[in-house]
């Protein structure tokens, strides 16, 4: 799985990753699926939008930074702690309509982007 996709909070903490598979799913470090990239559009499985991955960068609905992959990243990387095996994914829910994009900031978010994740459950 060496297509596997490292997001990092602002402070280089490896907080999800998305799995190489045919939904793009994110995954937390303890195997929960929680959401998955439609397009660059990052629905939960309960049909909410919850933000956009455009350019290595999570996006939130404010246009605020929420996470990096590893080279769009402002600071150090720390280490990735070990996977634990992936749990069962969720039926997926209707998706709900997606806001329009907002202008992007160059600011990041203040709420931590395995919240956001997790709000998708």
């Amino acid at each position: 799985m060496n297509d596997e996709i490292t997001l990092y909070e602002p402070d280089g903490t490896p907080t999800v990753y998305i799995a190489d598979d045919d939904e793009r799913t994110f995954y937390t470090w303890d195997g929960h699926p929680c959401a998955y990239l439609h397009e660059d559009h990052i629905y939960g499985y309960n049909g909410r939008h919850l933000r956009w991955f455009e350019d290595g960068i999570v996006w939130d609905h404010d246009g605020n930074r929420v996470g990096y992959i590893k080279d769009t990243l402002k600071s150090f990387a720390s280490f990735k702690p070990f996977k634990a095996f992936k749990n069962f994914k969720s039926f997926k829910s209707f998706k709900e309509f997606a806001p329009f994009k907002p202008f992007k900031s160059l600011s990041d978010s203040t709420i931590p982007l395995r919240e956001f994740v997790l709000s998708g459950k």
